[in-house]
């Protein structure tokens, strides 16, 4: 097995045009952080852009930076903090979850796999921020799409295809996303005790307020001692976060107080502490206790999430957060077997969705549908895609199924 660490584009192009040439699959990584999500790869070659790193431009007036693909993503939401600015999709670190060290994943491959945050209810997601790429296809040709500009009508957009492909359509090079300034005051406001049904309640009631809530999420008894250092107790945890200037955050907090004080007891976490709990949620903290357990992502209605769970824990073993008002769930499986089939028939029966197989043994990653299986047609639709990008299967090929 050959390792290519190229440090510029072109080496790129030379390398993928070359293993093209050989038709010998290559493995696309950066430094790793994501490399247990989805199958294992058997592949002759791997290509590391950990050295194609470096801020190829950032104007903090304009809002909008660009960096080459394998430039750490800690380091430019330093550079961010320093100038007083963010990526609003606050996007995840898998590091910790997946066995590994955290600030290690890349800034593309936060558009590889789409990361987002809890904001992503008010921010959307890394696809919803991305102005341009420049990539490699599996063809081995070069090309760019969008612009270093918010306001970009040029051409097909390419730059949000490259969201959630995992690497299997397009080695990207440089990206260029666009930046927001960040909050000057954050709260959270915290309900104790509630019990999953009505943590939805009024986790709903709350967004649907004028409060503008920028996240939401319910942490179950004992869950909620797993987050931040567990300095806020062990009781059901349903926490509402306001961002803003601080008078508007203030009367907002005051707004929330009213409408839901008879919901439980409250409680108003302000500052760094509230940023440690919205970090810990973010980056699937509860559950990154270095074992092996699966860990399911799976996002479904907000009203129906905690019905499916319910009845998942009458036939498996399993404990259970929620983020997104409740419309994304984080599975934790106490079996070795991550109980696939279960999971994904429940939620058809509730509604539908999608369920990711974030965290699992090797063997199991090779035998299981990783990914949600795509409706036929749309399966088809992925697959003329992958033969315009890729039709000789070069780029992290089966990653996907």
């Amino acid at each position: 097995m050959t390792t290519f660490t190229p440090s510029s584009s072109a080496e790129v192009l030379s390398t993928i045009q070359w293993v093209v040439a050989e038709e010998t699959p290559l493995e696309i990584v950066g430094h790793g952080s994501k490399r247990g999500i989805g199958r294992p790869l058997q592949t002759e070659h791997t290509l590391d852009l950990s050295k194609l790193t470096g801020v190829t431009l950032y104007e903090p007036a304009e809002l909008v930076l660009s960096a080459k693909a394998g430039t750490p993503l800690a380091d430019l939401e330093k550079l961010l903090a320093e100038n007083g600015q963010q990526f609003a999709f606050e996007p995840m670190d898998y590091g910790p979850l997946l066995g590994g060290e955290p600030g290690k994943g890349t800034i593309s491959g936060v558009l590889a796999s789409n990361l987002s945050g809890p904001r992503r209810l008010k921010a959307g997601a890394a696809r919803d921020h991305i102005l341009g790429v420049a990539a490699v296809s599996g063809r081995g040709e070069a090309f760019k799409s969008g612009g270093r500009v918010v306001k970009n009508v040029t051409g097909y957009d390419l730059s949000k295809l490259m969201a959630n492909s995992w690497g299997t359509l397009a080695v990207l090079t440089d990206v260029t996303f666009k930046v927001l300034p960040a909050a000057e005051t954050e709260v959270t406001l915290a309900i104790r005790g509630l019990l999953d049904d009505a943590a939805v309640t009024a986790m709903a009631l709350a967004l649907g307020s004028s409060a503008e809530v920028s996240s939401a999420a319910h942490l179950p008894e004992r869950i909620a001692a797993k987050v931040a250092g567990g300095r806020h107790g062990s009781d059901a945890a349903t926490l509402l976060r306001v961002e803003g200037f601080g008078p508007s955050v203030v009367y907002r907090i005051e707004a929330l107080k009213r409408l839901l004080g008879k919901a439980g007891p409250l409680e108003e976490i302000a500052g760094e502490a509230s940023e440690a709990i919205w970090r810990d949620i973010r980056d699937c903290v509860p559950f990154a206790d270095g074992g092996a357990r699966p860990v399911w992502r799976v996002s479904m209605a907000p009203s129906q999430a905690h019905h499916m769970v319910m009845a998942l824990r009458m036939q498996a073993a399993v404990d259970a957060f929620y983020d997104w008002q409740g419309g994304l769930v984080w599975l934790s499986m106490r079996e070795d077997d991550p109980e696939a089939d279960l999971l994904r028939g429940l939620i058809r029966k509730y509604g539908g969705g999608h369920a990711t197989l974030v965290r699992a043994s090797a063997p199991q990653r090779a035998v299981l549908p990783v990914f949600e299986p795509q409706p036929p047609h749309l399966a088809a639709l992925s697959a003329r895609l992958k033969a315009e990008f890729d039709p000789k299967q070069i780029l992290n090929p089966g990653r996907m199924g």
